[in-house]
């Protein structure tokens, strides 16, 4: 048989077999990839339009019953009056209800088309490279991006189960104390009122959506009509003179204000929604002869400050600590038992004791006691150490992918922190440091010590699904700071790089030695040197972010100011405490607004 006659038959046998395969890759193709995605179809997006259907039907039927009591006459009998207040508290619980299912469900959808969408289409690529093994250089090439879509997507898929059950419990919190769940805002006061519009021939009232700011007394009114689709009219900004209730016996309408505005002789007649609400807004007005006030409690003694007894608890339960429990096992971790944490907080807080700073804590009480008096005092504080001006600022320097980028960044913003926030946090940093350096011991690594204290040191203002998100980031600053903590409080931190020496500096950094817990890449590989498998699955789980957050790694913060421009700032900031007042003051139930922003933002995945 002549060599011609051989290479025909392997030829023979090479198609013979790409045939068979090619087959059987059809043949799977409906299972794999067809029948996967139209069940998502119909399950998924189907289901999304179900809870937006009667979404929909919920908006209408609240609105209709809104309309008809704003329209009750105050003369009608008093039993009368309060049994149509119940029914619309009865319809707008359930609105609210079936609001926060709608986004939920939305949510939900978002989260599993990132990988019951996607992994359907990874099924079909391998068949295609199955058949296509004579193009072994191809499928090698590929296998790169295979592995790192198979992490994304098992990544994804472990968030959104490790998420899901906290966004419920979430909702579930928000239905039983919605006026405790409120969405922060810059405004004193925000919601919707009637508005008593006078016409060629009688009166009109018309729904406006509101808001107040009292430091500048500035109204924005937004006509709104729930009927035309939501039809959102022309803003108007006028200027609060003064804010006057309306007697009872003077007009038909309940809950009336009247408002005299600066630039107009006129006055303003106003409708809120209920009783509780128009005292709300009195309130945020400063409006004359209030029926109701609210009392306010004041802080108790106790409460935790930056100031010299602060700086006394923290430095005592550090040195207690550091004497006679360095080597204990989960250190921080393991929690006191709260009576007795409280016991010694009241303890150190008294300013007797607190002034004398010879005074050690007694050895009769367990170092998990004096750990966890430690941290529910940082907990205490008026804002988090980290402070929440700069705690976008830290996560945002969290996922840079450059390590020294990283580290500058936080370097420079630790710089820009008030003073005793600085000050605690550098005596804090450089006690973690010790107790990371006998993790053989007590087996609190810093990748441990950052899960401790990342939510205690950069907590959110509110409690919402993009803050359990970001947890993650700031477990990696606490890591940065406590590696380099000498770095970053003994030295100035240098001006920000240019784009060239930026882009020198991560050429630089590939050529380093392999990435400790803190510098790994916000990628989604990562490597199985690590001994510590707390260390190997905070990598993977950091992972996940990658992805979204890769286009903003290459915006940098704003440059290092000096320090001397911060000095005379602390954790009790006047900003701070305005904004705090702000929100004591209104609790009117914003998230009802928030639910209806974020439906439309969301709706156009039922198009999909």
């Amino acid at each position: 048989m002549t060599s011609s006659a051989r290479s025909l038959q392997e030829f023979a046998a090479v198609l013979g077999n790409l045939e068979d395969e090619r087959m059987r890759m059809i043949e799977n193709a409906g299972e794999v990839l067809i029948t996967p995605l139209e069940k998502f179809r119909k399950e998924q997006i189907g289901a999304a339009k179900e809870v937006k259907k009667k979404y929909d039907k919920e908006t209408e039927k609240y609105c209709s019953v809104l309309e008809k009591h704003m329209n009750l006459s105050s003369r009608k009998k008093e039993v009368h009056l309060h049994e149509a207040d119940s029914q619309v508290d009865q319809m707008r619980q359930h609105f609210y209800e079936v609001s926060l299912e709608y986004v939920l469900k939305i949510h939900e959808v978002q989260e599993r088309k990132m990988f019951e969408f996607v992994e359907p289409l990874l099924a079909f690529l391998q068949g295609l490279f199955t058949f296509y093994h004579h193009g072994y250089e191809l499928a090698k090439d590929f296998s790169d991006f295979k592995t790192q879509l198979t992490i994304s997507i098992q990544n994804t898929r472990d968030r959104f189960e490790g998420t899901r059950s906290e966004v419920e419990a979430l909702m579930k919190k928000m239905k039983e104390n919605p006026h405790e769940q409120q969405t922060f805002s810059p405004f004193t006061m925000e919601g919707y009122l009637y508005i008593q519009e006078k016409r060629h021939f009688g009166t009109s009232w018309v729904k406006h959506y509101c808001t107040y700011q009292r430091d500048s007394k500035q109204i924005t009114l937004v006509p709104f009509d729930q009927k035309s689709g939501g039809k959102v009219g022309e803003e108007e900004v006028v200027f609060l003179k003064s804010c006057i209730r309306r007697k009872t016996d003077s007009i038909e309408k309940r809950f009336c204000f009247d408002v005299e505005l600066v630039d107009r002789s006129t006055t303003l007649t106003m409708q809120a929604l209920s009783e509780d609400d128009r005292r709300l807004w009195m309130e945020a007005m400063d409006g004359r002869e209030p029926v109701y006030n609210s009392n306010k409690d004041s802080q108790s003694e106790g409460f935790a400050q930056l100031d010299s007894i602060g700086f006394s608890i923290i430095r005592k339960c550090i040195q207690a600590v550091e004497t006679r429990g360095i080597n204990e096992q989960g250190l921080y971790r393991i929690v006191g038992v709260n009576s007795r944490v409280q016991k010694l907080l009241n303890l150190l807080m008294d300013p007797k004791i607190a002034i004398e700073a010879d005074t050690e804590i007694s050895s009769d009480w367990e170092i998990k006691t004096i750990t966890s008096a430690l941290k529910t005092y940082l907990r205490m504080l008026p804002g988090p150490l980290m402070t929440y001006q700069f705690q976008r600022s830290f996560i945002k320097a969290a996922k840079l992918e450059n390590h020294e980028s990283r580290i500058k960044e936080i370097h420079c913003l630790i710089h820009r922190l008030p003073q005793k926030n600085r000050q605690m946090l550098n005596m804090l940093m450089k006690h973690l440091s010790n107790v990371a350096a006998n993790h053989k011991q007590n087996l609190m690594t810093v990748a441990n010590l950052g899960v401790v204290f990342g939510p205690t040191l950069l907590r959110p203002q509110e409690e919402t699904v993009a803050a359990i998100m970001d947890i993650k980031f700031q477990n990696i600053v606490v890591e940065i700071i406590i590696e380099n903590h000498e770095k970053m409080f003994s030295t100035v931190p240098e001006m920000p790089h240019t784009n060239s020496q930026l882009h020198l500096s991560r050429k630089r950094s590939t050529d380093s030695k392999p990435p400790s817990c803190s510098e790994r890449p916000l990628t989604l590989f990562h490597t199985t040197h690590s001994t510590d498998k707390e260390e190997k699955r905070n990598s993977v789980n950091s992972s996940a972010e990658s992805v979204s957050s890769s286009n903003a790694n290459s915006s940098v913060s704003s440059s290092c100011v000096q320090r001397s421009n911060v000095n005379n700032l602390n954790s009790s900031d006047p900003d701070l405490e305005v904004i705090k007042n702000t929100e004591s003051k209104s609790n009117i139930p914003t998230h009802v607004p928030y639910v209806l922003r974020t439906i439309k933002s969301n709706a156009n995945i039922i198009n999909v």
